[in-house]
């Protein structure tokens, strides 16, 4: 179970949010073969590594 004190708890939710938003712009963005979809997914996939790497929840 989560605490609610956990400090970690909104990091892991941002990073499950950027990791969302990765699927979904990438799955958009090579249906409709749109670059700009497929960058802005590999942007947030790299800051949700990033995330993974510095805090590491």
């Amino acid at each position: 179970m989560t605490d609610p004190g956990d400090p970690f708890r909104s990091v892991r939710r941002t990073q499950y949010v950027l990791l969302l938003l990765t699927a979904a712009l990438g799955t958009t963005g090579f249906l409709v073969e749109s670059m700009w979809l497929l960058g802005l997914a590999a942007w947030a996939l790299i800051t949700a590594g990033l995330i993974e790497m510095i805090y590491r929840p």
